[in-house]
């Protein structure tokens, strides 16, 4: 039996590292639990947007939070965080209908011109756009490692290629020692299924699969000076799909696009420091999504980008696979036990809300800002 630790974390995604950020900072004893030997899941794969201003409800609230725990670890663990806002391309009469009536109810929408909005990126045909502020980028394959390399140094436990069989009277059982703990999170994404499928089966959870493209550097005429969102993203997030205007654009979207509403597409666009692009993304759902991607899927998201920036052409450096939770509710925290939490973010905004939301539940479990030790700056 290993000695004990305060909080046990069970996946070492964005998710499990905001947990045991959290339960760090007040001075408690963590361990991470991963039977991976790195971070290789949906935490490495997506954009890198910190989509703040497009959340509502509790996932806004979990999102503000979380930006300001971003900011704060960039600078202590040493990763690119960027400031950058996000910019948002409307090309059509209805797109920019959402665009202004969502404005009117949420002052972080900032509306702009054509002109402005090429300022920001090259794309062709802007009708007008708007600029939202608050949002923040990350480089995927960077901040989570990075994360994770800076709490391991400020003294978080990281046992990796270790696999968790289940939790049962404060001890968590795994591939290698047992570990007693006073609480237990599992934050394994999409997976939580293997370890509690009475739990995943009745909030709905079932993986989301999606196909993403790297752009070679150079190929835009300018550089992004923020991450792109478009039409087709106005549908994806729930403080613009609560418009009035929102069934209108997916209406004609469905009508005049119907294989690209097919693929339940989202086309946003960011720019890692190096100069590459990440493009994306479709979806696609099932409780076992194949490994095997239809070219068809990435054919439709060269066309639209070459589309959208005018080009003759489009060098692909790298495709893949994400994969994660989704659901009908936006977060699953469930206590099928005194001191143990399963949590996972069942939409595609676990960077965005998961150190956050991570905070929230080891403020639940061990009160917040409060523990028998002194509070750590980690």
């Amino acid at each position: 039996m290993t000695a004990g630790f305060d909080l046990a974390v069970v996946g070492a995604g964005i998710v499990g590292l905001g947990h045991a950020a959290a339960a760090r900072e007040r001075g408690l004893r963590v361990v991470v639990v991963d039977r991976a030997d790195a971070i290789t899941g949906a935490s490495v794969r997506n954009f890198g947007h910190i989509c703040v201003t497009a959340q509502s409800g509790q996932a806004r609230q979990y999102a503000e939070r979380a930006r300001e725990l971003w900011l704060r670890y960039a600078q202590r663990a040493g990763f690119w965080a960027a400031e950058s806002g996000t910019v948002v391309v409307a090309r059509a009469a209805d797109e920019l209908a959402v665009i202004e009536e969502w404005s009117r109810t949420e002052p972080g929408v900032t509306l702009i011109g054509a002109d402005e909005v090429t300022g920001w990126a090259p794309v062709a045909g802007p009708t007008g756009g708007a600029l939202l502020p608050r949002d923040l980028q990350v480089d995927p394959r960077q901040a989570a490692p990075a994360l994770a390399r800076h709490l391991a140094a400020a003294g978080v436990e990281f046992r990796w290629r270790t696999s968790a069989f289940g939790v049962d009277g404060g001890v968590l059982h795994t591939s290698r020692d047992p570990i007693r703990a006073d609480a237990v999170v599992v934050a394994v994404g999409h997976d939580v299924d293997q370890l509690y499928p009475d739990i995943a089966e009745k909030a709905g959870v079932v993986r989301c699969g999606l196909d993403m493209l790297l752009v070679e550097p150079g190929t835009l005429a300018a550089p992004l000076r923020a991450p792109v969102l478009t039409g087709w993203s106005l549908l994806r997030y729930s403080a613009s799909t609560a418009t009035t205007a929102a069934a209108a654009l997916r209406e004609r979207l469905a009508t005049d696009h119907p294989e690209l509403y097919a693929l339940d597409l989202n086309q946003m666009y960011t720019q890692r420091p190096d100069g590459t692009v990440i493009a994306g993304d479709t979806h696609y759902r099932s409780l076992a999504v194949p490994p095997f991607q239809a070219e068809s899927s990435f054919t439709a998201l060269a066309d639209i980008t070459r589309e959208l920036f005018g080009l003759a052409r489009l060098p692909v450096r790298e495709r893949w696979q994400g994969t994660y939770a989704s659901a009908p509710e936006e977060f699953l925290i469930a206590a099928p036990a005194d001191g143990l939490r399963v949590v996972s973010v069942t939409t595609g905004i676990g960077m965005t809300t998961g150190l956050g939301l991570g905070e929230a539940v080891v403020d639940d479990l061990f009160g917040a800002r409060s523990s028998g030790r002194a509070l750590r700056t980690v």
